[in-house]
This record gives C-alpha cells, structure tokens and sequence, in this order.
C-alpha cells in the first residue's frame, strides 16, 4: 500500500489549487471535518483511527465509490470522527488537525495509504516520518512540533473519543454511526450502501 512521493504529492495537494487560503490550521482545530453537502438527508459518522489497517483497506477500497456514488450526489454528508487507538494516533490526529481544512481529507487518505512508512516501518522514528508527510502538505517544522505539544488539542480528542464510547459504545474501528445506529467493521460498497436510506 505504499505511494510513490509523486503520488503523495497530488493526494495532498488535491483540490488546493483553487481553494482561498483559509485561517491557519491552528485556529481551526476543533472545527467538524467532513465532506458532502450541509444540508444531506442522511449524515454518517466515521469513528476511525490512523494507525487501523481495517480504516486503511476501508479508505482505499470502499470510500472512493462512497464519495461518488453518495457524497458527491447529494445524498449523504460524512463526519470523520478521530477516534485514536494509541499515543501514536493522537500524535497523528493532533498533526493533521494543525493542516489547513482544505488539505485535511488528502493529507489524512496519504497517511492512511501509507500507514507501512510511517506507523509499522522498522527502524524508523514515526514522529519524523509524520513530519515528512506533514511537510507534503505545506506544514513547517515549528507548525509541526506545536501541534504535537498541543496538550488541550489532545485533551480535547480524548474527551470527543470518550463521548462516542458513551453514546454510541463504540469501542472499535472503523465504527459508522447512521441515524444514530451503529453499524462496527470494515465493509465493502454494497454493505455499506444498505446502511443508507434509499440509496
């Protein structure tokens, strides 16, 4: 599942291009990450993790088809819902909350696809491959080491986890919340096309 620099590149750098620089990313850490139209009949909450190979597979196999064939046609909004399994994970969650909102679903889909690089690789020290991957996205150094000492960031993740382990008991990911139904595990296009009212 590893991608060539070039191929990291334009995930980041997607849909950049004409995008209006918004506020630094920092001010807009705990603003709802999500894609797919306000005003969708159906929301879907994925709880998910950087480091879980199953989100990973998920991303890669299924979320294309779902963004266009749900997403992009109106039908479904989707939240993604930071749900951190280790330290390592908050680390990443904190890093990509610091990347300017526009950037956020590419940089996060790089480092799901290349989980191997940065999260399992032997011999390596997973904070500074983090900073690599950060540094596609236009991150600086000093941008980069802030977010990983943003203690009330991390607070704040830890407090939104524990809200979606007491409403919706989720203790696993990828979880999908539709309708406030709880839907746990990695699933394919047709599953996952069942949870969705009249889709």
């Amino acid at each position: 599942m590893l991608a060539s620099r070039r191929s990291l590149l334009a995930m980041v750098a997607a849909g950049t291009a004409l995008t209006p620089a918004l506020a630094r990313a920092e001010d807009m850490t705990r603003t709802e990450r999500s894609i797919g139209k306000a005003d969708a009949k159906v929301t879907v909450i994925e709880c998910f993790s950087l480091t879980c190979t199953h989100c990973a597979a998920f991303a890669h196999e299924t979320l294309p088809k779902v963004k266009a064939e749900l997403i992009d046609t109106g039908k479904i909004r989707y939240v993604f819902y930071d749900f951190p399994l280790n330290g390592l994970d908050f680390v990443a969650f904190q890093v990509s909350r610091y990347v300017p909102i526009e950037r956020y679903l590419p940089f996060v889909e790089a480092l799901l696809a290349t989980q191997d690089r940065w999260a399992f690789g032997r011999g390596i020290d997973p904070k500074e491959e983090l900073f690599k991957m950060a540094a596609l996205a236009g991150m600086g150094r000093t941008t980069f080491e802030k977010a990983v000492a943003d203690d009330d960031l991390k607070a704040w993740i830890a407090a939104q986890q524990q809200v979606a382990a007491d409403r919706w008991k989720v203790n696993a990911t990828p979880t999908f919340i539709v309708n406030n139904q709880v839907h746990s595990g990695e699933m394919g296009f047709d599953e996952f096309r069942k949870l969705i009212p009249d889709a």
